[in-house]
Formats: C-alpha cells, structure tokens, sequence
C-alpha cells in the first residue's frame, strides 16, 4: 500500500478524534473563561486545581490507553473471540484505581492552610479538587469505553458524545458558577461540579453506544461476564504504565510550572493558564493524528505489515507538520485577539500574548513528538518513551525553566517566560529522542519487512 493510501486511512481515523479532543479541550475553555468572569483569583483557582487534579486523571487515562493497540492487534490478526475479555480486564483496573481517588474526596478541605498561596486562592483551588476527585470512577469508565471503541476503528462516536459532553459542561457551568435555578454560587469551584456531571454524561453516552450499537454487535463488551484475572490486569499494566508515566511527565511538567508561579501572584498564574489553555487546544491536532496512528499501527502490525506500518508513521509525519505550521500561525498572529476572550484584565492579555507567542514556537516539536510517541505505543515499546520523556521534560526542560524563570545564573529572572523556553527546549528534546528510537525499532525489523517486500 501506499503513502497516500496510509494517510487516507490516518485522516478517516483522525477527524472524528480531532473533533472529538477539541471539543474536550473546549470544555476546559470554557472553564477558565467563565470562571475569569468572576475574578482572576477564580480563574488562577481553576488553573492550580485542575494542575493538581488532572494530571492525576491523565495518569489514569494513560494506563487505560494501553487497550487500543492491544485490541487493534489483535483485530489485525483476526483474534475478535479475545477483545470482549481486553476490554472487561480494563475496566475492573479502571475501577480499582478510581475508586480510591473519589473516596478521598471528603478529606481534601484538610489540606486548608497547608498552601502557600491566597486564602481566597487557596479555597477555592480546594473545593474544585474535592468536587473534581467524586467524578474520578466516571472519567475512568468513560475512558475504557471510548478507547474499546477507538481500538477497534470505530471512533465517530468520540466525536458525539464528546459534544454531547461539551452540551452539558456549558449550562452546568453557568448553574453552579453563577448560582442559577435556585442553586448557590459557587465561583470557580462550581467548574468542579460541572466537570463531574459531565464525566457522568459521557460515561453513560458512551456505555449505551457500545451495547446497542449494530456496529459493536461483533465485539459486544458485555455479552459475557469475566471475573478479575491478575494475569490479564498486570498485562494490561505492563503497557499501560509506561505510557501513563509518559503522559504524566509532560502534563505535570505544565501543572508544576502554575505552582512555581502561585507566589507571583493571580494575575501572572492567569495569565499562564491563558497561553497554556490556547496551546492544549492547538495541540489536539497532532494528538489525534497520533492516536489514530497508534490504532493504524497495531492494527498493521497484527496484519504481518510492517513496511506499511512504517509508511503510516510517515504519513502521520507528513500531516503533523502541516497541522503545526497552521496552528503556529494561528497561535502567532490571533493572540492578542484570543486572550482577549479569556479576560477583561489589560495586564493578564499581555502576558498571555507574550507566552503565546512561546506556544507557537514549540509547536513543531511538539508535533513531532507526540506522534512519534503515539508510534511507539503501536510497536507496544512504551518503556523507552517513558524514560525518555522523563529525561527530557523534567531533567532538560524544566530544569531550563527553572534557570531562566526563578534565577538571574543566565539572564535576569523572566518568571513565567523563563518556563516557557523551558517547555521548548524539552519538546524538543524529546522529539529527537522519540524519532531516534522509532527509526531504531524500525530499523531492528528490517528481517520482517524485507520478508513482507
């Protein structure tokens, strides 16, 4: 096959999960614009709790993530009688690690003067925390749903029920945020409560589609009930954590960096989410071209074709690039404009104009990145990118924030700018490093794909 047949087959599998993390990211929007109506304290709450939170869900999601090549491998091979029992396994792991989180949720408010921020600022980082923490087993389960769904290529429902997602999150905001329908205001922590509602919402959408759909009648999920199986799980965990590993070291390497900040205040807090909130969502266009190539991946992998598992990373490549160089002039050129949606404070759209400026510029390398190690997720090598990501995020890129925004070693102090150089110079370091050791696996089967030429 092709290269342009194999980016044929990226963008069918792509556009929907595009449409779908946009709308995700949109929701996060959201949260800060409407939370930054209030005040910039509440806004710069929003930012610090859900730095704090969602790393955690994003760990969570990671270990779930390890279901797609699975399955799409073992689709590839025609091995269908085995996915019901993947996608089962998972989601009891699903649960086993959700659980606990939603039942610490009442001993957050003991955390109240252990901060070292605002009492406003710290009160209501916390709250959002605590209501944040009751939605974990929702996210959890929405997610193996959604990724038994993607693994086997049927990803247009990610794209409705996310919007379906995004249909709730606006009004729940409006209700809890600004106390509606005889409901009290909660401010910024009200976004907490609407984010577990809509984990709820998607969670059920979701569960529905797989069950009656005519199109996952093949692969029912439920259709036999499997208990537990150790075996299975530590399989499941085997791929899972090097991958949730990956995902965390660059999420938290954002979420330190707005605690790092927390002590120059709100504004400059606000203004990095502004530039940080921008950025995630320029970012799901490469995103969803590497999680459609990791479903291609595997499922040529399981094929026994390897040489046009290789053209697909190719491609995915290719259409990376294209997507930077649109999403950096965007990024570029609209940023004064776009923080200015996000706050009415004159002093928080020009620092967010200014670190925008920064996201443009990582952009490519972000890019390249993430599809590589979405690549890399297909070839079931998760333990390289794992260490790898954690060399270059948090021992290059943000020991490189840390010189340049907390210390005069360099240069005088530039705060949140200093971090967002660091942001560049670990992207990119890890894009070296994930492209080298996927043309370094590639290259280890030359055998087969001479075999198959």
């Amino acid at each position: 096959m092709s290269l342009n047949h194999e980016i044929r087959q990226l963008v069918k599998l792509a556009w929907p999960l595009l449409i779908a993390q946009v709308t995700q990211t949109l929701m996060g929007v959201s949260d800060t614009i409407m939370a930054g109506r209030v005040s910039a304290t509440d806004m710069a709450a929003v930012a610090i709790a859900a730095s704090v939170v969602m790393p955690i869900l994003f760990f969570l999601q990671g270990i779930i993530l390890a279901l797609p090549p699975i399955i799409s491998r073992l689709r590839g091979a025609r091995k269908l009688d085995e996915i019901p029992e993947k996608g089962q396994q998972t989601l009891w792991l699903a649960l086993m690690l959700s659980l606990p989180l939603a039942l610490s949720a009442p001993f957050v408010p003991n955390l109240q003067g252990q901060l070292n921020m605002e009492p406003q600022l710290q009160r209501i980082t916390l709250e959002y925390v605590q209501y944040l923490l009751v939605g974990a087993p929702f996210f959890a389960a929405y997610q193996v749903f959604r990724q038994y769904c993607e693994g086997l290529s049927v990803t247009r429902p990610s794209m409705v029920i996310m919007a379906i997602g995004l249909l709730v999150n606006i009004p729940a905001n409006y209700v809890f945020i600004y106390g509606k329908l005889g409901v009290p205001a909660f401010g910024g922590a009200g976004c907490g409560i609407a984010t577990s509602l809509v984990f709820a919402a998607m969670m059920l959408s979701t569960w529905l589609y797989t069950h009656y759909s005519a199109s996952m009648r093949r692969f029912h999920l439920f259709q036999t009930w499997y208990a537990p199986r150790l075996g299975e799980i530590s399989e499941i965990l085997k791929l899972g954590v090097p991958i949730a590993l990956t995902i965390l070291f660059e999420v938290s390497l954002f979420a330190v960096v707005a605690l790092l900040l927390a002590p120059y205040g709100a504004t400059m807090v606000a203004a990095h989410q502004v530039a940080l909130s921008l950025s995630s969502l320029m970012f799901m266009a490469p995103l969803s071209i590497g999680l459609a190539l990791t479903i291609r991946v595997g499922f040529l992998l399981g094929e026994e074709q390897p040489l046009n598992a290789k053209r697909a990373v190719q491609g995915a490549w290719l259409v990376g690039m294209c997507s930077a160089i649109l999403t950096a002039s965007l990024s570029f050129f609209l940023r004064y404009e776009i923080a200015g949606l996000y706050s009415t404070d004159r002093q928080v759209v020009e620092m967010a104009a200014d670190l925008m400026f920064l996201a443009a510029v990582f952009q490519f390398s972000d890019a390249i990145q993430v599809i590589s190690g979405c690549a890399l997720r297909g070839y079931k090598d998760a333990k390289a990118m794992f260490l790898i990501s954690f060399v270059s995020y948090w021992v290059i890129g943000l020991s490189t924030g840390c010189i340049l925004g907390l210390t005069d070693w360099l240069v005088p102090h530039m705060a949140a700018s200093g971090f967002w150089i660091g942001f560049i110079v670990g992207l990119t370091s890890a894009a070296v490093f994930l492209g080298w050791r996927l043309a370094y696996i590639q290259r280890e089967q030359r055998p087969a794909l001479a075999q198959t030429g």
